[in-house]
C-alpha cells in the first residue's frame, strides 16, 4: 500500500523515480523497489521520501474513507518503526484532518531521530510512562509521566530515552508534516 500511494503522490506530482530519488536522496533503484512493494522503506527513508513529495509522512499510509466521522480501531492503527527498532509510532488519528496524534514508544537508550531535525509544524508532546529527554534547538528538556511540552517543530529537535526502561508518548502534530 505504501508503494502505491508513493507511486500515485509522484504521479500527481509529475516527478520520475530519478527525479524522486535525487530529491529524497536515495537510490533509483530503492524508490523502484519501495514502489513495487519488494522492500519496505525505513523510517527515515519515508521521512526523506514525504519531504521530497512535500507531503505529510503518514499521508503515505492514508486511504480516503469519504466518511464525515474516522474511527480508527485499536488494532487497525498504522504502525511505524524505525530501522533499528528504536522507536514505533501508532496512528491514532484518521490521517485525514489538520491534526495528527500519534501514540510513541522509544525504547530504552534510542532516539526518535539520529540528530535534531525540522518540520513545518508545531507539536504538543505528553509522556505517558517512564522518562524522556526533549532536545529543541540545542536545550534539553527532562520529561516524566503526566509531563508535557509543545514547540514550534521548525526548531531542530528530537526525543531521546536515557533510561532501562521503554517510555510512552502522545504526539500532537499541526499540520501533520513529514
Amino acid at each position: 500500500m505504501i508503494g502505491e500511494r508513493i507511486r500515485d503522490l509522484r504521479t500527481v506530482r509529475s516527478m520520475t523515480v530519478t527525479e524522486l530519488a535525487k530529491s529524497a536522496e536515495v537510490s533509483v533503484g530503492l524508490i523502484s523497489q519501495v514502489e513495487r512493494g519488494i522492500t519496505d522503506p525505513s523510517l527515515e527513508t519515508l521521512r526523506r521520501i514525504a519531504r521530497a513529495l512535500d507531503t505529510p509522512l503518514f499521508s503515505l499510509f492514508q486511504e480516503d474513507s469519504g466518511e464525515r466521522v474516522a474511527v480508527v480501531r485499536k488494532n487497525a492503527r498504522v504502525a511505524v518503526r524505525s530501522p533499528k527498532g528504536g522507536i514505533t509510532y501508532h496512528r491514532l488519528s484518521s490521517g485525514s484532518g489538520k491534526v495528527e496524534v500519534l501514540e510513541g514508544r522509544l525504547e530504552p537508550g534510542a532516539a526518535s531521530s539520529p540528530q535534531p531535525w525540522s518540520h513545518p509544524s508545531d507539536e504538543c508532546v505528553v509522556v505517558l510512562a517512564g522518562r524522556m529527554v526533549l532536545e529543541v534547538d540545542g536545550e534539553r528538556h527532562d520529561l516524566g509521566p503526566g509531563d508535557s511540552a509543545s514547540f514550534d517543530s521548525r526548531l531542530p529537535h528530537r526525543y531521546r530515552n536515557e533510561t532501562a526502561k521503554p517510555a510512552r508518548f502522545l504526539l500532537s502534530v499541526t499540520p501533520p508534516s513529514y
